[in-house]
C-alpha cells in the first residue's frame, strides 16, 4: 500500500510523551486485550490447531473436530491448556500493544523532528507493527509450543504431559533450550509481516473513521472498534496463514530429535508441499477466520476501553 500525505491521516490522539508510566499504561492496556482474546477465542484456537496438525484423514473440518473432542474428551478439551494461553498471550498481546504504542510515538517525534505532522504514513504504521511481532516473537514461540502440546495431548492413559512446566522440562531434556523454542522462525515471519498488517489496518480504518465524522479517537463508538478490530483479525491470517501452519507442524512433531518429521522451517514446508499440495498450507482455515472477527474485536476494544479508563 502505498504513502499517503501526513494531512490525509488524522492525527492520532497524542499521549504525554513525558508521563513517566506511558509505557506501564500501554502494557496493562494491552494485557486487558490478551486476556479478552484468549477468553474468546481458546476453542477456535483449540480445533484450528487441531487441524493443522493432525495426519490427512483425521478429520473432515471443523465441525468433525468439536464432534470427535466433545464425544472423546468432553467439552473442557477445547480449553486444554488454557492456563498458559491466558498467562502468556497477556504477556504477549501486552508486548505487542506496548511497542506498538511506543513506534507510534517514535516516528511522531520523528516527523515532527523532519518539519512534517506529527501523523504517521501507512508505511509506519506497517513497520511499527512488524516490530511490535518480531519483539512478541521471543515470547509467542515458547508459549504457543507449550499451549499446542497440551491441545493435541489425546486422553490416552498415562498422558504425555501433566501440565505446562512438564512439557518445559520434557522439551528441555530432550533438545535443550532449542527445543523449547522449535519453531521460531515461522513464528518471527508471521508475527513480522502479520503484526504489520494487522496494526496498519486497524489504525487506517481508525484514522478514517476521524477524518470522515470530525471526532477524536476517544469518541469512537466501542461498535466500531469492534469492527475494526474483527477487520484486522481478517487481515492478519489472510497474510500470514501458511507460516502459522508451518510453526503448528513443527511444534507438533516428535520431542525426540531422532524422530522428527521436519528438520527445519523449510523441510517442512516442501514437506507439506508434496503431501497436500497448496491447500497443505490452510488446513484449519475456517475456523481461524470464523474466530478472527470476535477475537480480535474484543482484544482491540478491551485495549481501547483500558486506555480511556487509564
Amino acid at each position: 500500500m502505498e504513502d499517503v500525505e501526513p494531512h490525509i491521516i488524522e492525527a492520532v490522539e497524542q499521549k504525554d510523551s513525558n508521563d513517566p508510566l506511558r509505557v506501564l499504561k500501554d502494557v496493562a492496556a494491552g494485557t486487558c486485550g490478551g486476556i479478552a482474546q484468549v477468553l474468546v477465542g481458546q476453542p477456535f484456537d483449540t480445533i484450528k490447531v487441531r487441524l493443522q496438525s493432525s495426519p490427512p484423514g483425521t478429520y473432515t473440518g471443523g465441525l468433525d473436530v468439536v464432534q470427535k473432542l466433545i464425544k472423546t474428551e468432553g467439552p473442557l478439551a477445547f480449553y486444554k491448556g488454557t492456563l498458559t494461553p491466558l498467562v502468556g498471550v497477556g504477556a504477549c498481546v501486552s508486548v505487542q500493544f506496548g511497542v506498538f504504542e511506543g513506534m507510534k510515538r517514535f516516528f511522531s517525534k520523528q516527523n515532527i523532528s523532519n518539519g512534517k505532522t506529527e501523523s504517521l504514513t501507512y508505511t509506519q504504521y506497517y513497520v511499527a507493527g512488524s516490530i511490535s511481532g518480531l519483539a512478541n516473537s521471543i515470547l509467542a514461540c515458547p508459549i504457543e509450543h507449550i499451549r499446542i502440546r497440551l491441545q493435541t495431548q489425546t486422553t490416552s492413559v498415562p498422558k504425555q504431559f501433566s501440565g505446562p512446566m512438564d512439557v518445559i522440562r520434557k522439551l528441555q531434556q530432550s533438545s535443550g533450550i532449542t527445543g523449547i523454542f522449535r519453531g521460531l522462525t515461522p513464528t518471527l515471519l508471521r508475527e513480522g509481516h502479520g503484526m504489520g498488517v494487522y496494526f496498519l489496518t486497524y489504525e487506517y480504518l481508525v484514522n478514517r473513521d476521524m477524518a470522515t465524522n470530525k471526532i477524536e479517537r476517544k469518541d469512537i463508538p466501542g461498535w466500531r472498534l469492534c469492527v475494526y478490530g474483527g477487520f484486522a483479525g481478517y487481515s492478519v491470517w489472510l497474510s500470514a496463514y501458511p507460516f502459522d501452519v508451518i510453526k503448528s507442524k513443527m511444534q507438533t512433531d516428535s520431542i525426540d530429535a531422532t524422530k522428527r518429521q521436519f528438520n527445519s522451517t523449510i523441510d517442512c514446508a516442501r514437506k507439506t508441499l508434496q503431501a497436500s499440495g497448496v491447500k497443505g498450507f490452510f488446513r484449519g482455515f475456517v475456523p481461524t477466520i470464523l474466530r478472527a472477527a470476535p477475537v480480535n474485536a474484543s482484544t482491540f476494544y478491551a485495549f481501547e476501553l483500558a486506555m480511556r479508563a487509564i
